[in-house]
């Protein structure tokens, strides 16, 4: 026990220095940590979250359901994919809601987030390919993140829509179940025209359920 106790120490003061600056820098990581967090609370943005939300409108009234919410690193293949939506959904702004991704690299995107919710859908489509009764319909998913200052929690959101819906959105404003979501009926607005005019950025899936 002396021995072990004798090596331990001699390599304790062979090594100190190294010791101590690793806890210096691991003590100045958390420090950064928390005011990084304790500033994005403040002001209620939380990029490195990703919502997936279905759109509804139905009998007149628009409704937000979320389907699944994760953390950006654990959904996208890598932490340097990761890093680059959390960038984009910086830069959105309230004209074009739509993440500024390189085109070539939109489709990696959204597979992404549709291998994320195909598991909610995974019973009708083998109920479709059984021919079990199931109702299935087109929908749309795009990456956006709201700008508006009337949202209460900016993220990155992955917006699913009927594409029927979005091709054939009403004039009128449908009834908001929350003021907030006047929002969102303006993000919706802005996604189908541009879906009209940039298709790439949006990804056509069938679910089925």
């Amino acid at each position: 026990m002396v021995e072990f106790l004798d090596i331990l120490f001699e390599k304790l003061e062979d090594h100190w220095v190294k010791i101590v600056t690793a806890a210096i820098f691991m003590f100045v990581g958390w420090l950064f940590g928390k005011r990084r967090a304790a500033k994005n609370w403040e002001k209620r943005e939380f990029f490195d979250r990703l919502n997936v939300s279905l759109n509804i409108i139905r009998d007149g009234n628009l409704k937000i359901r979320t389907l699944n919410e994760t953390r950006c690193e654990l959904l996208f293949p890598n932490s340097q994919a990761a890093q680059a939506v959390i960038e984009a959904a910086k830069k959105t702004t309230l004209e074009d809601p739509i993440l500024p991704l390189p085109e070539k690299d939109y489709w990696y995107y959204l597979n992404a987030v549709l291998n994320e919710i195909s598991e909610q859908f995974a019973t009708g489509a083998l109920r479709s390919d059984l021919g079990l009764p199931v109702s299935c319909d087109q929908f749309v998913i795009c990456l956006t993140s709201e700008a508006d200052g009337n949202i209460r929690m900016r993220k990155v959101r992955a917006m699913v829509i009927r594409k029927s819906l979005l091709e054939n959105l009403p004039k009128e404003c449908p009834k908001l179940a929350r003021k907030q979501h006047s929002t969102r009926w303006g993000t919706l607005q802005k996604l189908a025209a541009a879906y009209k005019t940039t298709p790439e950025r949006f990804m056509v899936v069938e679910l089925c359920q």
